[in-house]
């Protein structure tokens, strides 16, 4: 399934309240290509070197202010971004430049769908940022740097935050439905078996009735299904492998059957409908990453606070989450270089989640008090930062392909859809995914 470009949540840390959750895709829709203004000059009246970053939405490192404390720390520092709305606008000028040598800032952002079409076809062109000084493998996550890491070992992408999934779900309607509402034990309903979530639903729909849906939309259910698989579309080999892979057929099946039970809203995610179904009480639970917390109270309103909360999900699930890359023919390699790893560095992770709720990929980060220690108010003060530690540091390392994006996509609004709101069976869905994959890769 396909997340937002960029989706920076606002949460509440440590019992304090941080800044209201920014807008989907909210950002600057600048041309990478313009220069950056002159470097100028530091206190001292020596010249300033000026690293370039390119990003796409707002992708919170400046909205945190982590730009301004680095310049405050290294006054020969003058940090210049540009950001492009959305990543599918942003991205493919991002492989014209890698390709043209030219029109490329000192520092990249690249989404989590695109880095093994990175590491795969564009390694060569970027710093082994792996090598960078004060950069210590061991403070990340072990999933999250392979999938930064190219085959010949050079590690070209330094992560910055992840979407590890819980389960987030309405008390109010649980209650009403004679189910548990303690996030413990509404946990303990599904843990460990996505079959155990659809039992779950079907508990619920038989004390709420027809009409009372406890999903909303199958297609996020097979998004959170898929994240649980180390294989999903490709082999280790770089082979499409989705058709024959049992846990790609078994995520649509099972997904499928939320909507042939009748458990499903049948809403399409990041549409307005499917926005109103958060305050309206449309569904009983959804799949949740970390920064989808703040999306739900943006769109739930403070009608919704204290009747939402989040739970663990039944197993380990990513959804989102980014890299910084430092491309060879920009000005200032080694510059970047010292920066990108400062800002995927756990101090400064620890900081974006606090200020912007992007969860840390650095696993070192998950013992300081402002990750260890959060809570969130709207949703019944939510432990969210233990919550989500313990799915992150558990997701397998998966195997991504350059084409993942092109495939969840087609069998989200495709296949599924289909099946959701069409009334198609499930096999007519994925015959319709299919060959609009087909199509897609030219196979």
């Amino acid at each position: 399934m396909r997340a937002p470009s960029r989706a920076r949540r606002s949460l509440v840390t440590a019992g304090t309240a941080v800044a209201t959750a920014a807008l989907l895709l909210a950002g600057c829709a600048q041309d990478p290509d313009e220069q950056p203004a002159p470097g100028g000059s530091s206190a001292d009246g020596k010249a300033r070197t000026t690293i370039t970053v390119g990003v796409f939405g707002a992708f919170g490192l400046q909205e945190a202010g982590l730009y301004d404390e680095y310049m405050a720390q290294n006054p020969g520092i003058r940090i210049e971004q540009t950001s492009i709305e959305r990543n599918e606008n942003y991205y493919p000028q991002l492989l014209t430049h890698l390709g043209t040598g030219s029109g490329l800032a000192d520092i990249q952002a690249v989404e989590v769908n695109n880095i093994a079409e990175i590491t795969a076809t564009q390694a060569d062109k970027l710093v082994d940022l792996g090598k960078a000084p004060g950069v210590d493998k061991a403070a990340y996550l072990p999933w999250k740097w392979a999938q930064g890491t190219a085959k010949g070992g050079a590690t070209v992408g330094l992560g910055t935050d992840i979407g590890p999934q819980g389960i987030c779900y309405r008390k109010d309607l649980f209650e009403a439905a004679g189910l548990p509402t303690d996030r413990a034990a509404v946990g303990a309903l599904w843990a460990g078996d996505w079959n155990k979530y659809l039992e779950a639903g079907k508990a619920y729909k038989a004390k709420a009735g027809d009409g009372k849906a406890f999903v909303d939309s199958a297609s996020g259910v097979m998004a959170a299904v898929t994240g649980s698989s180390a294989q999903r579309y490709y082999d280790d080999q770089g082979k499409v492998v989705y058709k024959t892979n049992p846990a790609v057929r078994g995520a649509f099946d099972l997904a499928a059957s939320f909507a042939t039970e009748g458990l499903s809203a049948k809403l399409q995610q990041f549409t307005p409908s499917w926005d109103q179904g958060f305050s309206n009480g449309a569904f009983a639970t959804v799949s949740c990453p970390a920064w989808m917390l703040g999306y739900i109270q943006d769109k739930a309103g403070p009608a919704g606070k204290d009747k939402w909360d989040v739970a663990q999900a039944p197993k380990p699930s990513n959804w989102g989450g980014s890299f910084l890359v430092v491309p060879k023919a920009g000005k200032h390699t080694e510059e970047a270089a010292k920066l990108a790893a400062w800002l995927t560095a756990p101090a400064q992770q620890a900081k974006l989640f606090e200020k912007r709720g992007s969860f840390p990929s650095a696993s070192a980060a998950y013992a300081l008090p402002s990750v260890s220690g959060a809570q969130h108010a709207y949703f019944g003060g939510a432990p969210i930062g233990a919550i989500f530690a313990k799915a992150a540091e558990s997701v397998p390392v998966t195997v991504l392909g350059p084409k993942d994006l092109v495939i969840a996509q087609n069998l989200a609004d495709i296949g599924m859809l289909q099946v959701d709101q069409k009334g198609r069976s499930p096999q007519e869905g994925w015959e319709a995914a299919v060959k609009a994959i087909d199509n897609a890769l030219d196979q």
